[in-house]
């Protein structure tokens, strides 16, 4: 791994260091089976710890950090840690915290420390890791992941990104530095906070990108847009280095991949649709657009989300997109909250992923936003999409289920006469011009209706 302040540390290292924190954790009675919460940023010693964990068959576990102290609080119920490992920031919330306060804090020693044994002989159909997301709305939900799940997970995510240990990659998906481990390719961490990606500074990033020979970009869209506006800016683009971008996490949007074709033209460009409880779903390669396609999005079809991956059944249910296949989450930390996004049909169990969505007849999948999010017929992303193909339309976001549906466009030098009678030609639709539209704190990539439908100063029906 390479840190922001240039730090290189070696697999040897990463090998020794867990090896002896194992020994550690060892001591003060973690053993198979037991909870231990990490509240670390990314860095080096976050993934020492995991590594640390995973040796002794315990469980790694992950609040969600856009689900503030509240869903911090929820998790630690749910998961029932029995320690935890914490830099700096968990250090100091554990006194402001009270689930945190009985939390025994595991000591990281890293010299003078013999690494003790080598891993356990841990059983890979047990829990490994506990990730929450707060979905949409309402408490967080904890994902259990085995080791065998992880694994596979993994093997999916390869078949598309193909690593090397000759790969250098700029990564902003914490998970992702985890999968590049196993395949023993070097992973750089952005500069800055990753729990903000929206507000990264892209001339540092590529600043980095080109001092470490970077030449793979993992980052939800936010940070990709965060770069292609730092090269609109002057600072000086990838080279040819750089040879892959993988973007998800978010919508992709037509904008955002024509930004980074235009700013990066040696690379070739993913997006890979997919959700926490089912990662992947499908991929697009940006070459394998046409020009139709291009056109069909600017003229209200949706955001092409491409091919499904081999493994993964889909099946479009009252327009919801549903999943299945051996890499979907089975159910939740807390039972009670499958019957939210979890039904069984013919014997097989399947993931609602709350997004509406079609296919071609190509059988690529199109996505149309999120489910209840649509309206009088009218579905999100056929809405935005299309907005975002107008001059100088930066966002989109549609508020359908409003008292009266409401387009609301932020970007630069727009035109209200001309942008008005596009939006007339959709539909009834009501266009509200603003500066900015709000989106979700976890990758700044997706709307946040709620907030936007509070700015506005409308209610749902």
């Amino acid at each position: 791994m390479v840190t922001p302040t240039g730090r290189r540390v070696s697999y040897a290292e990463i090998e020794r260091l867990s090896a002896i924190r194992a020994r550690a954790f060892r001591a003060a009675g973690i053993g198979p089976g037991d909870v231990v919460l990490i509240a670390r940023g990314v860095s080096p010693d976050l993934y020492i710890a995991l590594l640390a964990i995973f040796r002794l068959g315990a469980v790694a576990m992950f609040p969600e950090p856009a689900a503030g102290l509240k869903g911090l609080s929820l998790a630690v119920e749910a998961a029932q840690p029995k320690a935890m490992v914490a830099g700096t920031l968990g250090r100091w919330l554990r006194p402001f915290v009270p689930a945190l306060r009985g939390l025994p804090l595991l000591s990281e020693p890293s010299q003078g420390a013999s690494p003790g044994d080598g891993p356990m002989d841990g059983d890979p159909r047990q829990p490994a890791l506990i990730t929450f997301t707060s979905g949409s709305t309402g408490r967080p939900k904890g994902i259990v992941r085995t080791g065998d799940f992880l694994a596979l997970q993994h093997d999916l995510l390869e078949h598309l990104r193909q690593t090397s240990p000759q790969d250098i990659d700029l990564i902003s998906l914490p998970v992702f530095i985890l999968s590049n481990l196993v395949a023993g390719a070097t992973s750089v961490i952005p500069a800055g906070n990753l729990r903000r990606p929206g507000q990264l500074d892209g001339a540092r990033l590529l600043s980095q990108i080109a001092e470490h020979r970077v030449t793979r970009i993992l980052a939800p869209p936010a940070v990709c847009g965060r770069l292609t506006e730092a090269v609109s800016s002057g600072a000086p683009p990838p080279d040819r280095n750089v040879h892959a971008i993988f973007t998800g996490g978010g919508p992709v949007f037509p904008n955002l991949l024509h930004a980074l074709r235009t700013r990066a033209p040696s690379a070739s460009l993913h997006a890979v649709y997919g959700s926490t409880e089912a990662e992947p779903i499908a991929h697009l390669n940006f070459d394998d657009i046409s020009s139709a396609d291009w056109e069909a999005m600017a003229d209200g079809a949706g955001l092409l989300a491409g091919m499904p991956i081999s493994q993964a059944r889909i099946e479009i249910v009252h327009h919801e997109i549903q999943v299945a296949g051996p890499h979907v989450n089975r159910g939740y930390l807390d039972p009670t909250q499958d019957a939210s996004t979890k039904v069984a049909r013919d014997d097989i169990l399947w993931h609602r992923t709350g997004d509406a969505g079609r296919f071609d007849d190509r059988g690529r999948l199109w996505l149309l936003g999120r489910r209840e999010a649509a309206a009088r017929n009218l579905f999100p992303f056929a809405v935005e999409v299309a907005a975002l193909s107008w001059p100088g339309v930066q966002q989109a976001a549609l508020l359908a289920d409003s008292e009266r549906a409401i387009l609301c466009v932020a970007g630069i030098g727009l035109n209200a006469t001309d942008l008005a009678r596009r939006t007339r030609h959709i539909g009834d639709i009501e266009l509200r011009i603003l500066a900015k539209i709000p989106l979700d704190k976890r990758h700044n990539s997706k709307v946040d209706y709620a907030t936007l439908r509070a700015r506005v100063g409308q209610r749902s029906r």
